[in-house]
């Protein structure tokens, strides 16, 4: 078959090269974009990571393709819908950093919680003066997990070490594992009105788009901070602006913003003249990464060793399970 692979960094390049050997394959290190459209006419197989959008029209330009194998869990980056109509198999890495992604987060709870970013700052500069650094501790505060699922679930075990109070929003509810781990499930206004951290690990598409915004982050315990190791446009960029200016929200710990690709590609964002709402929505992710408040990683949650080893074991057994008749992790057009 021949494979296209984007947002490949050298050495999965490798890992693939060895794994998928027999099998022709284009690696680009760049998310795909209408200019790689002339040369995939013949893939079978396309594998994306996050940044690579796979609308309609792109795919109405690939007519040997066969299967999209992203290397992600999350798919809403994929039209699987219009897959689904042109025969095209989608698969995902459905399970491979849970406890990777929960452990991310207390990272950015606890440089918030702990001031760890502005004291490291300080340090660097020289400055060993303690005044502005007062934390504050975790035990007894009540965490708010929106999405208890396989994520969700590790950070309320890792709350729960910590001593915390954990309430969950979540569509689907497990009573037997709610008295296990010891937590409680809330509808999400009660959650954003008595959580001192509030951590965001539901899935995006439709009916999560901008679940944190305008209206209900006015429900939001004043002073409470918000972290968001999910997607970007799980929460409302401008919303998160206005609650961090105005002192509702004291902090945000932040691995993935909306609109967080027009960061990468600024250059591109400047020539498009057609597109106001994104330049409005890169303005607005600047002004809020510039704040002393913030702490940010770029999309870098999922990136442990043993996860993107998982990734890729899983996405090249993907591949050959499908090239066998056998095909694996197979998302369906309804899940979207």
């Amino acid at each position: 078959m021949k494979i296209a692979l984007f947002e490949i960094r050298h050495e999965e390049a490798r890992f693939f090269q060895e794994r998928l050997r027999g099998h022709e394959l284009l690696e680009f290190a760049e998310p795909l974009d209408d200019r790689h459209l002339s040369s995939l006419a013949n893939v079978e197989v396309l594998s994306p990571f996050i940044y690579s959008k796979l609308t309609a029209e792109r795919l109405a330009q690939l007519p040997a393709l066969r299967l999209v194998a992203t290397r992600s869990t999350g798919f809403d980056h994929i039209d699987v819908a219009e897959c689904a109509r042109r025969g095209v198999t989608v698969c995902n890495v459905p399970h491979y950093g849970e406890n990777t992604v929960a452990e991310h987060t207390f990272a950015l709870i606890l440089a918030l919680s702990r001031k760890v970013h502005e004291a490291f700052v300080r340090v660097r500069a020289g400055n060993f003066s303690l005044d502005g650094l007062r934390g504050f501790d975790l035990k007894d505060k009540t965490i708010g997990v929106v999405g208890a699922g396989r994520i969700g679930l590790h950070v309320i075990r890792i709350a729960r070490g910590f001593g915390m109070r954990v309430l969950a929003y979540d569509v689907r509810r497990d009573s037997f594992l709610a008295e296990v781990l010891g937590f409680e499930y809330v509808d999400l206004p009660v959650l954003l009105a008595q959580a001192d951290i509030i951590t965001l690990h539901a899935p995006y598409n439709r009916a999560t788009h901008h679940l944190i915004n305008r209206e209900n982050i006015r429900q939001v315990k004043r002073g409470a901070i918000l972290i968001n190791t999910s997607r970007g446009g799980l929460v409302d960029t401008r919303a998160l602006l206005e609650a961090l200016d105005e002192g509702l929200l004291a902090g945000a710990g932040l691995d993935v913003l909306e609109g967080e690709e027009t960061i990468l590609e600024e250059s591109a964002l400047l020539r498009d003249k057609t597109n106001p709402e994104l330049l409005r929505q890169a303005i607005q992710n600047h002004l809020i990464l510039k704040k002393p408040n913030v702490v940010f990683t770029p999309h870098n949650a999922f990136n442990s060793q043993e996860a993107l080893q998982r990734i890729l074991e899983t996405t090249a057994q993907n591949i050959l399970e499908f090239g066998a008749g056998r095909p694996q992790n197979v998302v369906a057009a309804s899940g979207r």
